[in-house]
């Protein structure tokens, strides 16, 4: 009996060092964080690779609404390019939200609409997964969802 009192003495003093800190983050890298989607639409929209392989790591992987699964910078590179040369369209990303997980790493939900050629819009979300590695924001995923029912 004396070793559960204990125990339960313990868990209640240690319990307020154990919980999850909201931590909180500057305004700059918010807004580099947004700049960095911004580049990722506008590398998307010119085909522009240079960009792409700046703002991207190495082991970058994709997962499409398709369901394809891109691993690696070179696949995720290529997928796209093919991806935006058969579904051609405007396509426009909007934050809707994004949540630091620590100093160096946010996961960032984006509204993501394309524009078709028949005036017909496909909204789609997209998921980003980005890192501080040198000084730099750069993405190491992305998740593009199509929800139910739509095509």
């Amino acid at each position: 009996m004396k070793k559960i009192i204990i125990f339960f003495f313990f868990n209640l003093m240690a319990n307020p060092f154990i919980i999850a800190q909201d931590l909180i983050i500057n305004n700059k890298p918010k807004q580099e964080i947004y700049s960095l989607i911004d580049q990722y639409a506008r590398a998307r929209d010119t085909n522009d690779t240079v960009l792409l392989k700046s703002i991207l790591t190495m082991d970058i992987d994709q997962l499409v609404s398709s369901g394809e699964w891109r691993k690696g910078i070179g696949s995720s590179i290529n997928g796209m390019l093919r991806s935006s040369e058969s579904n051609p369209g405007a396509r426009s990303l909007r934050i809707e939200k994004f949540r630091f997980l620590t100093e160096e790493c946010a996961i960032v939900d984006a509204r993501y609409d394309i524009q078709n050629a028949d005036g017909t819009v496909r909204k789609m979300w997209s998921t980003f997964i980005v890192v501080n590695k040198e000084d730099k924001w750069k993405i190491t995923a992305i998740r593009n969802m199509l929800p139910a029912g739509q095509q």
